[in-house]
């Protein structure tokens, strides 16, 4: 009888004995989902029907396997195969997409809204924001059921007693995310698309009434509970903070508490991975579990029992720190080997690794998106192919050296696939993450297990108190020698900007060495080298634009004031401001960054200011061969002197405009107008013929003012 059509191809593929059918499955899978990214808007029948077609194509191909002689054409059952794989993966990402249901709340006018909270309530300041799964739509007395996910922050005191599982009603008031308006600012609008999310609303008190309570999903709502209970607890047997913050973090991913200078000191010594509750945790529980039902290891009979206990308890550790991408991966993986070790099975851990991803990626495609999730499935890809490599460069007899050389193979593995795509997204590299991750291998292993036991054990008055001061103290001293890592010279190299290019070739390079000392062939180095020059080229040619540009960069602040001057890698700053203010790191600091400005200055606006390339006077400037006059109402300027050739004018605080002059000149409006003074002036604007740029809801505006040769 014919061997199945289907997965002839398979066993072509794995040409020695590390087979991998599932990871190489899963390619077309990922590649499909990735294409749909693209096209989110797409029409899920120019899917369906080629993905239907294919799919009956090769059952009938299988069918007919042996008559038609197939057998002599193997590559066609993969090449179905993977058309069918790859169709499904754009298939689900569009069906996914919220914004293509019929019943989406954006899709019919309506007055209100009926909104369910869908997570767990924030509280930054005086704002309290959450995300709403909106059940119902009410227009003129009737209700529909509608879809959809939006963001709502509420500015309330009366706010902060709201939580998961309560109904709102709510006016529908709501508006699209706004897109990144600097350069290289966070592109906050994309990372809540990836998330689904399309639309936010704001509100103050009285504008939003409580229906209802307990209607979101009872086994979520429970765990919030609980982990708000357990965070109680780690409360009441510590004193710091800092370290109840951190405690919280670790044990239960719970992150509200954690304040940006812990996120920054973790960050820049490469040890931010233990602030996401992820596989290592996982892994550490896994270990204590089976350590504590170990007795049952000696009977055969309740050899399932002990599986499907540890399974469960993954799971529901898994439910108490939210689901994280990197929870559910390894939790997926975890029962997988859980599984092929209780019924001896051969277990491969890249097979295990994709089956995992294909797994969750079924039930939300979108994960593909998620930092998390790309930085875990690296990370621990890198463990399992690279990891013996680096571990084989150096042999030591003595068993002390042997383990810190093992764990240095593994920070080095999981670094070196993780670098490109880190220093793409957080443009920063820690030079000491070696020594940082070394240093806390033994107090994570503390912190976990006396914070697990803290946890686990009913509140016991001596007992408790001792194992909260074993962790308060253990995360301080942790603390401690990160804070000086952190500060040590050179400990990060930070303003590392790639480009998608540079980084892919980054991956090349790193996969390419590694395949060669794998398999020591003369194309692999060449193909290695090849693509270190082009990375040279693209790094130099963006150097030498940086290093020989002069421009001016009108920033899009909101209330506030921001103008970037751009000589080669020097610059000022004209802002109301301060550079410690977080706007400033937020919007402005990454335009510095991204702009090669290595020297730059912050100047208020009323300060004159005298260097080489820039004089201001007043509000009258002059950078290189551009004249820019500053409208505001500090001075108020009623008439502008006739012999002053201005190039460009920038207005703000609602300026007095002489429309006689600014005939024939451009203008830059500020985003810090009121919307009524950018109405009046737009109608005004038709009849004086003038040029003028808004940045009210824009983006940034940008003027080259000299390329040097």
């Amino acid at each position: 009888m014919a061997l199945d059509f289907g997965l002839n191809y398979i066993n072509m593929i794995a040409t020695h004995k590390g087979e991998i059918p599932v990871v190489v499955l899963l390619l077309p899978f990922l590649a499909g989902i990735s294409g749909g990214l693209f096209n989110l808007g797409a029409n899920n029948t120019f899917i369906l029907v080629p993905l239907i077609f294919c799919s009956l194509l090769f059952i009938g191909l299988n069918l007919a396997y042996a008559p038609l002689r197939l057998f002599k054409a193997r590559w066609l059952g993969g090449a179905l195969f993977y058309s069918i794989l790859f169709l499904l993966g754009w298939f689900i990402i569009v069906q996914h997409n919220e914004l293509n249901k019929a019943g989406h709340f954006t899709k019919a006018p309506t007055q209100y809204l009926v909104a369910t909270i869908t997570s767990e309530p924030k509280v930054k300041d005086d704002m309290v924001r959450f995300t709403t799964d909106i059940k119902q739509s009410i227009n003129s007395g009737q209700n529909k059921t509608t879809s959809g996910t939006l963001l709502v922050t509420i500015k309330d005191e009366l706010a902060r007693n709201l939580y998961y599982g309560e109904q709102l009603l709510i006016p529908a008031k709501y508006t699209a995310i706004d897109p990144p308006f600097n350069p290289g600012e966070f592109n906050y609008k994309q990372y809540l698309a990836n998330k689904n999310v399309y639309y936010q609303a704001f509100f103050y008190p009285k504008q939003y009434k409580v229906m209802g309570s307990e209607k979101g999903n009872p086994v979520i709502a429970y765990a919030l509970q609980l982990r708000q209970n357990l965070v109680d607890k780690l409360k009441a047997n510590m004193h710091d903070t800092t370290a109840i913050a951190v405690a919280s973090t670790l044990i239960l991913g719970y992150k509200a508490d954690l304040s940006n200078d812990v996120l920054q000191a973790y960050s820049k010594t490469g040890t931010i991975h233990i602030l996401s509750v992820s596989g290592g945790h996982v892994a550490i529980l896994y270990l204590l579990l089976g350590y504590a039902l170990g007795f049952l290891d000696g009977y055969r009979r309740v050899k399932l029992i002990k599986a499907i206990l540890i399974i469960s308890l993954i799971w529901a550790y898994a439910l108490l720190t939210g689901f994280s991408p990197a929870v559910c991966r390894a939790a997926v993986m975890i029962s997988l080997v859980i599984t092929g070790k209780t019924y001896s099975r051969y277990i491969n851990t890249l097979n295990l690794l994709a089956a995992s991803a294909f797994v969750l990626l079924l039930y939300d495609p979108f994960l593909l998106t998620d930092v998390g999730f790309q930085l875990s499935y690296l990370a621990v890809s890198g463990l399992v192919v690279f990891q013996p490599m680096v571990y084989n460069w150096f042999s030591f007899k003595n068993w002390a050296a042997d383990k810190v050389w093992l764990a240095c193979s593994v920070s080095i593995a999981a670094q070196v696939i993780t670098f490109p795509l880190s220093a793409y997204y957080f443009h920063q590299f820690p030079v000491y993450f070696l020594v940082s991750n070394l240093m806390i291998i033994i107090p994570m292993s503390i912190i976990m297990y006396s914070g697990l036991l803290l946890l686990a054990l009913p509140q016991i008055p001596y007992i408790s108190n001792a194992l909260g001061y074993v962790l308060e103290h253990t995360i301080l001293l942790m603390n401690k020698a990160l804070a000086f890592i952190e500060h040590s010279p050179y400990a990060s190299i930070s303003k590392i900007w790639l480009s998608k290019l540079e980084y892919l070739l980054l991956y090349a390079i790193i996969i390419l060495c590694f395949y060669f000392l794998y398999d020591k062939k003369k194309w692999l180095i060449k193909a290695a080298l090849a693509c270190v020059l082009f990375l040279g080229i693209s790094v130099s040619l963006k150097k030498y634009h940086a290093d020989n540009t002069a421009s001016i960069t009108f920033l899009n602040l909101r209330k506030h004031t921001g103008i970037v001057f751009k000589d080669g890698t020097k610059g000022v700053v004209l802002s109301d401001l301060p550079e410690t203010d977080k706007n400033f790191k937020y919007s402005v600091q990454p335009c510095l960054d991204s702009s090669r400005i290595r020297d730059y200055k912050v100047y208020p606006l009323n300060k004159n200011i005298q260097l080489p390339y820039l004089l201001k006077q007043g509000n009258l400037i002059q950078f290189k061969n551009k004249k820019l006059l500053l409208l505001n109402d500090t001075p108020p300027i009623q008439s502008i002197p006739r012999q002053l050739a201005i190039d460009y004018l920038f207005v703000s605080n609602n300026a007095f405009i002489d429309t006689a002059y600014v005939k024939n000149k451009t203008l830059i409006i500020g985003a810090g107008n009121s919307d009524s003074y950018i109405a009046v002036f737009k109608q005004n604007a038709v009849g004086i013929l003038v040029t003028y740029k808004v940045l009210k809801r824009n983006k940034s505006f940008s003027i080259a003012s000299k390329t040097y040769k």
